[in-house]
């Protein structure tokens, strides 16, 4: 008995941690089928046409909301960057990785958001990483919107604070929350401008005044409203409440036609954030190329607004289009426009038809959005042409008929 008491480890039954990847055979499946829709290597990408094997296929799922990847100023300017300071910083912001360039890029932006300071990160996902985190303590509270990004609930996840989450855009359900939690302790509201599946402007005025009622800060993530709303500016300056939001941030990947990410606000709660966000202190910063890409982007969005009426005008010929053939596009308010399917393999099937006929949207199916509530997300540039527009809405017309989508 004493020697089946002490059981080698060889002889006992082990749990791998590696047996969930093990088990993992969703993807491979769909891979086999041929129609899965992730990770689809271009040999061409980033304008409104991208090459794939061979075939030219119209983007209409691209954030390069105002086409300026490829804008003859901003690469020049990322290539004049490169041979000045090199391909990397080689080190943190906090330590050695602090160019004149970001300075520069972190002054034009608080100017543009009308802010006293701004902050530059290496990616949007630890702009909101870092922020958060370092904003929200211990005792505090961090509210947000249920179709919030990943980055802003692991945001949340990362700070010591509790996190408390509200329906979406239900200001009701926001009052019921705040109220629940009392005086005591410090709220920070953290919401979309504009949510990323669904296109529609988060209530802003109304979660400001609910903020003001019960004593929290309020943080916008304008990651798609830069460049859209407000001719760039975002949600606040959008609804004319840019002095009553205390912290706006945004990525460099969409609009700005690079990398990286910003929080702008009040300077001495950026400088609080500047010494005690660990993915800003532990991380690279952003390389050259990049900061200067985000300048040229800044100077075309200032001094070129025909860039923004265009993705405006874009945008009402795809809506009307899209709602004339019957599809259900939600209650999207901007340049992200979404097909809703609900049925997930119909959402894969119609992806795949669409794709295979020159047409390139984005599969969107749980966990990304609630179940049954799969789509085909759509956004536009500043940058289509009426014919590839047209040659869209044709696609999507005799795909949806084949497949059934439309009756």
């Amino acid at each position: 008995m004493l020697r089946g008491m002490h059981m080698t480890i060889s002889e006992q039954t082990k749990t791998d941690i590696f047996d969930k990847a093990h088990s993992f055979t969703r993807a491979r499946e769909v891979q086999a089928l041929g129609i899965y829709p992730f990770f689809i290597p271009f040999d061409d990408s980033e304008g409104t046409v991208v090459r794939y094997e061979g075939r030219d296929i119209i983007m209409i799922g691209s954030n390069n909301y105002l086409g300026l990847t490829t804008h003859p100023k901003v690469r020049e300017a990322a290539i004049e960057a490169i041979r000045r300071f090199g391909t990397s910083c080689t080190g943190s912001r906090f330590m050695n990785g602090t160019l004149s360039l970001h300075i520069e890029l972190e002054e034009r932006l608080a100017a543009f958001f009308d802010k006293e300071a701004a902050l530059v990160f290496s990616t949007g996902f630890q702009t909101n990483l870092g922020a958060i985190s370092a904003v929200v303590g211990r005792d505090d509270v961090v509210i947000t919107d249920k179709e919030d990004h990943a980055s802003i609930v692991d945001g949340c996840r990362l700070s010591y604070g509790e996190m408390v989450r509200f329906k979406h855009s239900d200001m009701g359900d926001l009052e019921r929350v705040l109220g629940k939690i009392g005086n005591e302790r410090g709220k920070l509201i953290v919401i979309d401008g504009v949510y990323s599946m669904g296109g529609d402007i988060a209530p802003l005025p109304e979660i400001v005044a609910s903020a003001k009622k019960y004593g929290a800060r309020v943080m916008v993530d304008d990651a798609h409203s830069v460049g859209i709303l407000a001719q760039g500016r975002g949600t606040a300056a959008h609804f004319g409440i840019t002095d009553q939001v205390d912290l706006i941030g945004g990525t460099f990947s969409k609009s700005f036609a690079s990398i990286g990410g910003f929080v702008a606000g009040d300077e001495q709660i950026l400088h609080y954030i500047q010494h005690f966000a660990r993915s800003l202190i532990f991380s690279a910063s952003l390389p050259a190329p990049n900061v200067a890409a985000v300048l040229a982007a800044l100077d075309i969005m200032e001094n070129e607004p025909d860039y923004v009426q265009r993705l405006w005008d874009n945008t009402d010929i795809m809506k009307k289009g899209l709602s004339e053939l019957g599809f259900n596009i939600g209650n999207s308010e901007t340049p992200i426009i979404p097909i809703i399917i609900c049925d997930e393999q119909m959402t894969i099937m119609f992806w795949k038809a669409l794709f295979d006929a020159g047409l390139f949207t984005n599969a969107v199916i749980p966990p990304g959005v609630p179940p049954n509530m799969s789509l085909l997300r759509t956004s536009y540039m500043a940058t289509h042409t009426a014919d590839q527009l047209n040659r869209a809405l044709d696609i999507l017309d005799k795909v949806g008929h084949q497949l059934g989508v439309l009756q």
